[in-house]
């Protein structure tokens, strides 16, 4: 199958993609709001008695991480775009994550286009693969470590101990919890800045993106010089 069309649209997210995603994305949802009823059961009471809510919790937890390995296995073994999707280039280092940047910040709201184009070799742009490298490659299997953990206290007391006590465990678990929850709600607003509110949501339902005629990417003399930044 080619990647594009007559009709200028390009198949961007494939099917397992999808289903990772949206099993994914509703599993961490759950997550978030079992462990905020978790954490402050006198003010949430969603889920009805507090062991619904951990019974729950538990099962999403597991969830999330037999989604992570799916998507780590098919990235790896699968597609073998891993790294070439996920890890940022010399150039989105050197500049095109500064580039990214002011577009949301500034030009986003000029009505200038994005200095990125998606393509199947190249679906994220250089400030999307630094934050899912973090995500994915910390954030995600540090939180489902910890929770690993909290759900076989007994059974690994020692290394509980030797990682500082259940106190510890607990607050590192929360603490990571809450920066995937605010990457949750960063991620749904970055989603709403395409050519529509909902046009970058429609890939994750059908895989097919609307091609647009954004015209040359953005110079870099566009940017912000570091005396200007000074002056303000």
């Amino acid at each position: 199958m080619s990647d594009t069309t007559n009709n200028n649209m390009i198949y961007l997210q494939p099917t397992p993609v999808r289903i990772w995603h949206w099993l994914n994305a509703l599993g961490i949802v759950t997550l978030c709001i079992t462990g905020a009823q978790i954490r402050y059961p006198e003010f949430i009471n969603i889920f009805g008695s507090y062991k619904a809510a951990i019974r729950l919790h538990n099962t999403a937890g597991i969830v999330v991480s037999l989604s992570f390995s799916l998507w780590f296995f098919y990235y790896t073994m699968i597609a073998g775009t891993m790294a070439q999707l996920y890890f940022p280039k010399k150039e989105d280092l050197q500049t095109g994550i500064l580039r990214q940047a002011f577009y949301y910040f500034f030009n986003y709201f000029r009505g200038k286009p994005s200095p990125h184009h998606p393509t199947p070799d190249n679906k994220f742009n250089p400030m999307q693969k630094s934050a899912y490298l973090a995500i994915m490659f910390v954030l995600v299997p540090l939180v489902s470590l910890t929770g690993i953990f909290l759900m076989n206290i007994a059974p690994l007391r020692e290394v509980l101990i030797m990682l500082g006590g259940l106190k510890i465990l607990v607050g590192m678990h929360f603490l990571l919890a809450c920066s995937l929850c605010a990457f949750l709600f960063t991620h749904i607003y970055l989603a709403t800045l395409g050519h529509t509110p909902f046009a970058h949501f429609v890939p994750m339902w059908t895989g097919w993106e609307k091609i647009e005629d954004h015209g040359s990417h953005e110079p870099l003399h566009d940017l912000p010089k570091p005396a200007e930044h000074a002056k303000g």
